[in-house]
């Protein structure tokens, strides 16, 4: 094993899971095989701490995710949280309100635990997701009434914002253009896709690639050792933060456009492929 990578950052959907939303056996005992070595692989994800299959992770060596994009960064198991960096419930809720005006599935991650607004329960079928990513988002969402109403009420801050839009007859998406448009009047927030057209808000500022050179400071790994892995939009920055950005054969054009290296899809066990051609 060359020592020239000594922390891999690795994003979940689309990358380390399969269209599944499973991890295979190979990426299993690949990751395993080099954490035993003392790499670093740390997770990357879009999801939040509450979505992440912290026994299997930690099993497989994994110690750290970044969460939210960035906004969340904790050890694992026992869920510290190392760095956050949170839209204060008076920065949130103005936009929020607007929001649940409109026929959108809304998330708040809190916490490291992911919320919906109460009529999103209902609706969760018609999203135009993986039935795998759809169970998911039922598995781990906890409802509330009015989403925006309990954030406020309880002083919460907010890690990040996702925004989930249905479908119409013609296959455009409800309300995306709206929301998109509403977005770009606000500079306090980042806004991008972490996939299947969704839109998701943090902090201005935040990102993955922060949450990646966090970690190279906290455990004294140089930027020049690192690489990550990714598909989506949200990737884009750790990617280009890293010493070595590897696109997933499945990633979307401006993701491989920003990589050093394509691997192979998330079906074809690309993260496995990807640490077996620059670790070995």
């Amino acid at each position: 094993m060359t020592k020239s990578i000594l922390l891999v950052a690795l994003d979940m959907d689309g990358t380390l899971l399969d269209s599944h939303s499973q991890i295979s056996k190979r990426n299993k005992e690949t990751i395993k095989s080099y954490t035993d070595q003392g790499v670093e692989v740390i997770i990357s994800t879009g999801r939040p701490y509450a979505g992440l299959p912290v026994d299997l992770l930690s099993d497989m060596g994994i110690r750290y995710a970044i969460t939210s994009n960035g906004a969340a960064i904790y050890s694992l198991p026992e869920k510290k949280c190392l760095y956050s960096s949170v839209m204060e419930s008076t920065m949130v809720c103005p936009l929020l309100d607007h929001l649940q005006e409109l026929e959108i599935h809304v998330d708040a991650f809190i916490n490291g635990d992911a919320y919906s607004h109460l009529p999103c329960q209902a609706r969760t079928s018609r999203l135009a997701l993986p039935e795998s990513i759809r169970n998911y988002m039922i598995r781990t969402r906890i409802f509330q009434e009015n989403l925006s109403s309990y954030i406020r009420e309880n002083q919460f801050s907010v890690q990040k914002i996702t925004l989930n839009f249905y479908p119409n007859p013609d296959h455009s998406l409800l309300h995306r253009d709206t929301v998109l448009e509403l977005l770009s009047q606000h500079p306090e927030f980042t806004f991008l896709s972490g996939g299947y057209q969704n839109l998701e808000f943090t902090k201005a500022g935040t990102t993955k690639g922060k949450g990646l050179l966090f970690l190279c400071d906290h455990l004294q790994i140089p930027l020049s050792q690192t690489m990550a892995c990714g598909d989506t939009q949200n990737d884009v920055d750790i990617l280009t933060t890293a010493s070595v950005g590897v696109a997933m054969g499945n990633a979307i054009p401006e993701v491989k456009n920003v990589a050093a290296f394509v691997t192979l899809t998330n079906d074809e066990d690309g993260v496995a492929h990807a640490l077996e051609h620059f670790l070995s």
